[in-house]
């Protein structure tokens, strides 16, 4: 099952282009200040999230923000980071890197079901007795999945949408809190109620996943040009979709009820600042909210999975596409591991994902400094404007962060990510004895048709960084560049037109 004639052409598919891009990874990262209640608690008052969502962008989210529209500008195919990986480490440190953030982007998104209960019951709402809690989180993730399937396309509209809407009670929010707000309560904290562990969880949960928009730049419009606008398009609007309602919120109310800010309690801030209806209007932006964090984690899971099987690492089924586009099989794996974990409660499930999203993020930062070194002449159409001594120092905050986070995991934490990272060992030899038994189908690129386009880049130019990916990936020498024909055979795996080689593998089969 390695492809159908009724997977749809490539160049037939709806792509996606700025300001839905901007919109998905906004919720790849975001969804609004839905999540940041417990940052004050656990900060023991207003300061230390104040801080936090100031200085935190600039030392961890525009520099992975960076690092993923250089690369993925350079590497626009849907495998994303894992390409980036086997460029720089080989197939092997890329497969793990692949399956830890996968399983770290299915813990997040096990979240979202869990959170939209949270807000139905806050503020005295609607409260389920736990066997209706998990029917409810069954009919929300399969109804969820259901429109991922549908479309990225839709899925991107959809996500416009929604961001306009989630943000939509925050306007009026911000401006009924204006005349409460007084300053010195965003400079409230209490030490002794200061809990390191979860403050820092909390930021990192909500300030990561830059990264996982670089999944869909096979399916996006101009990726090479299209990709730098987005990510920084959102970086703002990250930026400020935190720090607004955070400052309106914590500046209104009393400082003495830090404690009181857990999961869901915007819609409280909402009851006491402007009422019952601004309350059910912050409920229903939470539920759309988390409709959209959903869908743009699940396209972003699914189209890694995806990649990664126009790869061959894992078996070709993941790489079939449904009559809308989508990967069917990949969709139904990442659903399947929501369904499991969203048993966990919302702490266990951010700091086991955090945990396995900073492991890969380390090597993550490491291919970047060493695609610097082992390739400089690698045709970036956006790169950073730094040399690569700048680049490796420009990564030093957000490892320092990431080491931090992992410093302050449980045991308990530790000894679950260990298990998943050995799970992933055995998991990549288990993958390659299957592929030299010939046990399943694996794909391989082939030769586009002599009509193919690849983005916006001319045919030379496009063929010219071919070369160069084509011999990362063999993991040739860059001066030992391999000769046109072989950058043909390797291509479709870095333009998104795997369809092609879906279709022409099937053909040469008996």
């Amino acid at each position: 099952m390695t492809g159908s004639p009724a997977d749809p052409p490539a160049r037939s598919r709806p792509r996606l282009t700025v300001l839905p891009l901007i919109a998905l990874i906004f919720y790849d990262v975001s969804g609004g200040p839905f999540g940041i209640e417990d940052s004050v608690r656990a900060g023991g008052g207003a300061l230390l999230p104040v801080l936090g969502f100031l200085v935190l962008p600039a030392l961890w989210s525009l520099p992975e923000a960076l690092v993923t529209a250089e690369l993925a500008s350079a590497f626009p195919t849907n495998a994303g980071y894992v390409a980036w990986v086997s460029a720089a480490f080989g197939p092997a440190a890329a497969f793990l890197v692949g399956f830890t953030k996968w399983a770290s982007g299915t813990l997040d998104n096990a979240l979202y079901p869990v959170l939209f209960l949270d807000y139905l019951r806050s503020g005295g709402g609607l409260a389920l007795a736990p066997p209706l809690r998990s029917l409810a989180v069954l009919v929300l993730t399969a109804a969820l999945t259901y429109l991922n399937y549908r479309g990225l396309h839709l899925v991107g509209l959809s996500a416009l949408a929604l961001t306009a809407f989630s943000l939509s009670p925050f306007v009026a929010l911000t401006v009924l809190a204006a005349p409460k707000i007084r300053p010195a309560r965003w400079l409230a904290i209490d030490v002794g109620a200061v809990n390191l562990r979860g403050y820092f969880n909390s930021m990192f949960w909500n300030l990561n996943y830059w990264d996982k928009a670089s999944t869909l730049a096979g399916e996006v419009e101009e990726p090479r040009k299209t990709f730098p606008k987005a990510v920084f398009g959102a970086v703002g609007l990250v930026v400020g979709a935190y720090l607004i309602p955070l400052l309106a919120g914590t500046g209104a109310l009393p400082s003495e009820t830090a404690a009181e800010w857990t999961d869901g309690f915007f819609s409280e801030v909402g009851q006491r600042i402007g009422g019952p209806w601004l309350r059910v209007w912050i409920q229903a932006a939470a539920a759309m909210s988390n409709m959209g964090l959903f869908e743009a984690e699940m396209s972003s899971d699914s189209f890694q999975l995806l990649g990664m099987a126009e790869m061959g690492m894992i078996p070709a089924i993941f790489a079939r596409r449904s009559k809308h586009g989508t990967p069917t099989f990949s969709i139904l794996c990442s659903a399947t591991g929501v369904v499991i974990l969203s048993f966990m409660s919302f702490q266990e499930i951010i700091e086991f994902l955090n945990f396995l999203y900073g492991l890969g993020m380390l090597v993550v930062f490491a291919a970047f400094v060493k695609l610097r070194i082992k390739n400089p002449d690698l045709p970036r159409p956006y790169r950073i404007p730094v040399g690569t001594a700048g680049a490796a120092v420009m990564c030093v905050p957000p490892v320092v962060l990431i080491t931090t986070v992992m410093c302050l995991a449980s045991a308990r934490t530790v000894i679950v990510n260990a298990i998943v990272v050995a799970a992933g060992v055995a998991l990549y030899y288990g993958v390659e004895h299957a592929k030299r038994r010939a046990w399943v189908e694996f794909l391989a690129p082939v030769p586009p048709p002599p009509d193919s386009s690849h983005g916006s880049t001319t045919a030379s130019d496009a063929a010219d960084v071919e070369d160069v990916r084509a011999g990362l990936l063999a993991d040739e020498p860059a001066d030992e560049a391999p000769p046109r024909s072989h950058s043909a055979v390797q291509m479709t795996a870095f333009t998104g037109n795997s369809e092609t080689a879906t279709r022409s593998l099937m053909k040469s089969e008996p």
